[in-house]
């Protein structure tokens, strides 16, 4: 898809779909920069879970392991948590969005 393109309802579905499957939200991004949380940031998946639910991952640049606090890998961390709130919403000032403009433009 170019980034210029309009986001078809198939594509719009899809990531509800996407949307639906993951783990419920809220999502939490824990940054070792920000909290020195014992040397790795992770995603806490579920806050009130009653065992950890957490989400860790791996960042490689140039074949070699990102180790330690890193502030692009927690820049990253903290997009991915937050897409998890962000992307329903998203979807749902489309879909809002979408019905205004079809009520202001009834289909012949």
């Amino acid at each position: 898809m170019e980034p210029d393109e309009v986001l078809s309802e198939e594509e719009l579905s899809a990531i509800e779909r996407r949307v639906g499957a993951a783990t419920p939200g809220p999502w939490v991004g824990w940054m070792e920069s920000r909290h020195s949380i014992g040397g790795t940031s992770f995603i806490q998946l579920r806050a009130d879970a009653e065992e950890d639910d957490e989400f860790y991952l791996t960042r490689a640049t140039g074949g070699h392991e990102v180790v330690g606090a890193d502030a692009q890998t927690d820049a990253d961390i903290e997009f991915i948590a937050g897409a998890r709130q962000d992307v329903p919403r998203l979807v749902k000032e489309i879909r809002r969005l979408r019905a205004v403009l079809e009520g202001a433009h009834p289909a012949d």
